[in-house]
C-alpha cells in the first residue's frame, strides 16, 4: 500500500518530478502541462462518488483485473480496491477539463486505464483511448529499478550519474537486448548485434547501454564522465569524479559511513562489514571498530568500496573539492 504523505511532501515531490521530466518533455508555453488530481479528488463527496461513479463499476468486473488478483491472497484493502475507481475518474476529469483523449501507462495499468475508457463512454458518451507499454523486467520476470542500496533514482542527488551508469553497466547478460530496445534510440539492427555479443565483447555492449541511457537521463557530459570514471577504476586508478567524503585521521570508519549517508545506520554498517561488503583500498575491512590512520591515505586520498559497485573517495588534508 502506498505510504501516506503530507500535502507539503506531495507538492515537493511533484516539483521534483516536473524538474526530472523536463529533460524529456517540453513544458514551455504549455506545450505540456502537469496538473494535480488533488484539485478534483479532494472536493469529492463520498455519497456523490458512490452514486455518480460507483454505479458504473461491478465488483465482479473489478476483481477480474490482474492487479487485484495478485493482491487477493495477500489481502486487498478497501483503499487499494478504490484505486481503479479513482484513476478512472481522473481520466474523466482530464477529458472534461483539458480534452484529454489518451491515457498512457505501463501494462500493469491496463485494467485501470480501460476502466477510465469505459467511464468516459458511460458518463459522456465519448470514445477515449488507452496505450500501454511493457514494463522493464529482468530475464527472470522481476521488475528492474532496485539495487542493493534501494531504488534507482533519476534524481542525481539520490543516484549519482556514475552510480546510474554503473547500474546499467552491471546488468545481467540476458537483459541487454530488452534494455537496449526500450531505453535507447539505437537502431534495432545494432541492438540485436550488440545483444548477440559473447565473451569479453558483451562487456562492450554493456558499456554502450550504460552510456546511452545515462546520456538520455543526465546528459552527454555526465555520461562521458561516468564512463571515464568506470574505466579508470577498472584499471586500478582513482577518479576525480567519484563521490568525495571529507574525514579526519582517528575517525572510526563506521562513523564515516553513516555520517556521509553511504549507509543508513551503524547497524547496517556493522552487518555489511561482517559480511565482507566493505573494502578500503581494495583490502576487505573485517574490524567494525576500524579507525582511519594516515597510512590508509596516499596523498590524502583513500578508496572505499561498498559491495562491488559503489565507490567513494575519502579525503583528508587540504582537499577543497566538493565534499560530503
Amino acid at each position: 500500500m502506498r505510504r501516506v504523505m503530507t500535502d507539503d511532501t506531495i507538492h515537493y515531490n511533484c516539483e521534483c518530478f516536473k524538474k526530472q521530466i523536463s529533460r524529456f518533455i517540453d513544458f514551455n508555453d504549455d506545450r505540456a502541462i502537469m496538473v494535480d488530481n488533488g484539485d478534483w479528488l479532494r472536493k469529492l463527496n463520498y455519497i456523490d462518488l458512490l452514486r455518480d461513479v460507483g454505479k458504473h463499476f461491478t465488483v465482479n468486473r473489478m476483481l477480474s483485473a490482474e492487479s487485484y488478483k495478485q493482491r487477493w491472497e495477500k489481502g486487498l484493502t478497501f483503499l487499494e480496491f478504490n484505486y481503479m475507481i479513482m484513476q478512472a475518474y481522473d481520466f474523466l476529469e482530464l477529458n472534461r477539463r483539458y480534452g484529454c483523449r489518451l491515457q498512457m501507462g505501463g501494462d500493469d495499468q491496463w485494467s485501470n486505464i480501460i476502466a477510465g475508457v469505459e467511464l468516459c463512454r458511460r458518463k459522456k458518451n465519448i470514445t477515449v483511448f488507452g496505450l500501454t507499454n511493457r514494463l522493464l523486467t529482468k530475464s527472470d520476470g522481476s521488475k528492474m529499478g532496485k539495487t542493493a542500496g534501494g531504488a534507482l533514482w533519476l534524481d542525481p542527488e539520490k543516484t549519482s550519474s556514475y552510480d546510474f551508469y554503473q547500474y546499467w553497466r552491471n546488468i545481467d547478460d540476458a537483459d541487454i537486448e530488452i534494455c537496449l530496445s526500450l531505453l535507447t534510440y539505437l537502431p534495432m539492427e545494432e541492438v540485436r548485434r550488440l545483444a548477440a555479443a559473447e565473451g569479453r565483447n558483451i562487456n562492450r555492449s554493456k558499456e554502450i547501454l550504460a552510456y546511452e541511457v545515462t546520456k538520455i537521463v543526465h546528459g552527454e557530459q555526465e555520461a562521458l564522465k561516468a564512463q571515464e570514471t568506470a574505466r579508470t577504476l577498472f584499471s586500478g586508478g582513482i577518479s576525480a569524479q567519484l563521490p568525495k567524503i571529507h574525514v579526519t585521521i582517528g575517525e572510526k570508519l563506521i562513523d564515516v559511513l553513516t555520517r556521509s549517508k553511504v549507509l543508513s545506520s551503524k547497524g547496517e554498517a556493522r552487518r555489511l562489514i561482517q559480511q565482507g561488503g566493505i573494502t578500503l583500498n581494495d583490502v576487505r575491512v573485517t574490524d567494525e571498530y576500524y579507525v582511519l590512520n594516515e597510512i590508509d591515505f596516499l596523498q590524502g586520498i583513500a578508496l572505499i568500496k561498498k559491495g562491488k559497485k559503489k565507490h567513494y573517495q575519502l579525503l583528508y588534508g587540504n582537499h577543497s573539492s566538493s565534499e560530503v
